[in-house]
């Protein structure tokens, strides 16, 4: 097997059980992935707008308002109409949300901290170095191939 495709079979699995560790400990507090995103990003920027929002979710608007109404169902998120445009609607966190988002990024970091203990062993600035690298070429490329397919 090539080493391009080793490592992005590797990536891809560490990907998987990221993931799915993510999923497990989010349950804990009734969130899926997605949910616990909505509140990070809301927490990190109140008042987003539902496109920015869905921009950093990386999904379409509406998965994005879909997420949201659940959310303002059990009180966790409240719309309130953008200032100067009425037509569109900034995103907050209610305070129910708000403790829910602390809870959940306390348990999501410990979790994490613990899960990845085994990064001490390996020089950690190569890592890093490495992986910014591949993510800043995946952006590149995903583009480009963005740019291909919309022609």
């Amino acid at each position: 097997m090539s080493d391009p495709i080793m490592v992005y079979n590797l990536l891809n699995e560490i990907f998987i059980l990221l993931d799915d560790g993510d999923r497990h400990l989010l349950s804990q507090f009734n969130l899926s992935i997605p949910r616990y995103y909505v509140l990070v990003h809301l927490g990190n920027e109140p008042g987003l707008s539902l496109s920015r929002l869905s921009e950093l979710m990386i999904c379409d608007k509406s998965n994005a308002t879909r997420i949201i109404r659940g959310m303002e169902t059990e009180g966790l998120v409240r719309r309130k109409r953008h200032e100067s445009d009425g037509r569109t609607y900034r995103l907050y966190l209610t305070e129910k949300g708000e403790t829910l988002r602390q809870k959940a990024t306390q348990a999501h970091y410990a979790y994490t901290v613990e899960r990845l203990t085994c990064c001490q062993t390996i020089n950690l600035d190569t890592l890093k170095k490495g992986l910014i690298e591949i993510r800043d070429n995946l952006k590149v490329s995903l583009e480009t191939l963005k740019q291909q397919t919309s022609d």
